[in-house]
């Protein structure tokens, strides 16, 4: 299904995550790609992260199998779906008690196989259409989507321009994900700014009260899709923070045994590898 859906162009193109072979390496790497080219250009590069609220939960189903149709995929797999999703019932149970019956007709399963994908296909049209409207507002943002967590991006040598950019684009998200069913989570909304100037730099705030969220203050650091970025894009604190839970790992792998008893070398060794070295160079990519 993934690879008929890439064919046909309807996942939108900076959608990096629920597609076969995209994590969030490569929404990293795009990220570094994006602010090194704009150094080059002497410019900040200004970002707003935000993050949908109760994402899996609340996707309307009806809307879900319209976007499997208009992805073309078989009338078939679409009849699936409806009858997966459309009209489903459930009812809660704790010890003898039982909740009467009663029809749920929004969300995925966020453990499920399939949700990854039906996430990106629900949020493609969206995508797609907010794109349309920012390019007809003349706003030159760019957008990178890791299924509910997403950047808007903005490249300006003025922080203030970056600013108001951003706030706009913030303002017309709001309303096409009202629509569609979806609310932002205010609280995990952040802005940061990646500059290359040696001294102090004091970016100005951005205030999105207006819409319903905080005034967003820039820190000297930015946790997203567990990276830790800082403005000058140097990883030092990236670094230090996963090596310093790689070497703790190291300490408690003592109490799963000792030469004589517990684990042998062998296992000790498998262990390394496959738990203490993905910690340590985790998306060393970057």
């Amino acid at each position: 299904m993934p690879s008929l859906i890439v064919k046909n162009d309807f996942v939108y193109p900076s959608q990096l995550g629920g597609l076969k072979f995209k994590s969030t390496t490569d929404a990293g790497i795009v990220l570094t790609y994006i602010i090194q080219s704009s150094w080059a250009q002497n410019k900040t590069t200004s970002i707003l992260a935000f993050d949908i609220a109760q994402f899996f939960p609340s996707l309307n189903h009806h809307l879900l199998t319209l976007s499997l149709s208009k992805a073309g995929l078989d009338p078939k797999v679409i009849s699936f779906f409806e009858n997966f999703l459309v009209k489903r019932k459930t009812n809660y149970m704790w010890n003898e008690f039982s909740s009467p019956t009663y029809e749920v007709n929004v969300g995925v399963g966020q453990g499920s196989a399939l949700s990854p994908i039906l996430s990106a296909l629900y949020l493609s049209p969206l995508l797609y259409i907010l794109e349309k409207r920012l390019k007809i507002l003349n706003i030159p943002v760019s957008l990178i989507s890791f299924v509910d967590d997403s950047l808007f991006i903005s490249q300006n040598k003025s922080i203030d321009v970056s600013n108001s950019q951003l706030f706009c684009s913030y303002n017309v998200l709001s309303g096409l994900l009202d629509k569609f069913g979806l609310n932002i989570e205010q609280s995990k909304t952040k802005s940061f700014h990646f500059n290359r100037s040696h001294g102090m730099f004091n970016p100005s705030s951005l205030d999105i009260s207006p819409l319903g969220g905080p005034i967003l203050y820039p820190k000297n650091s930015w946790k997203y899709l567990r990276f830790i970025f800082d403005r000058k894009l140097t990883f030092h604190q990236h670094i230090n923070f996963y090596s310093n839970k790689a070497i703790s790992t190291v300490k408690y792998m003592k109490f799963l045994g000792n030469s004589t008893l517990g684990i042998n070398p062998i296992q000790r060794h498998l262990l390394y590898r496959y738990c203490i070295l993905p910690i340590a160079l985790y998306r060393f990519q970057l």
